[in-house]
């Protein structure tokens, strides 16, 4: 009988590694919030990581649906 799967993977892995990157600019204080990065300073962890997975999403990564507010 075969093994099954305990769960699918929701993100790919290239998601990941775009979050990771982001979390290491918030980190050095280089991630900056808004369009062409003319914004803030980012500050916050969740916005670090909801920038990380935008930029994963516009190079075609597998990242989950954006929850309709």
């Amino acid at each position: 009988m075969p093994k099954k799967k305990s769960g699918r993977r929701r993100y790919g892995k290239s998601a990941g590694k775009r979050v990771a990157s982001a979390m290491r600019r918030k980190k050095h204080g280089t991630l900056r919030s808004g369009k062409s990065g003319h914004g803030g300073k980012v500050k916050s962890r969740k916005q670090a990581i909801a920038i990380g997975l935008s930029e994963a999403r516009k190079k075609g990564a597998r990242v989950p649906r954006k929850k309709a507010a």
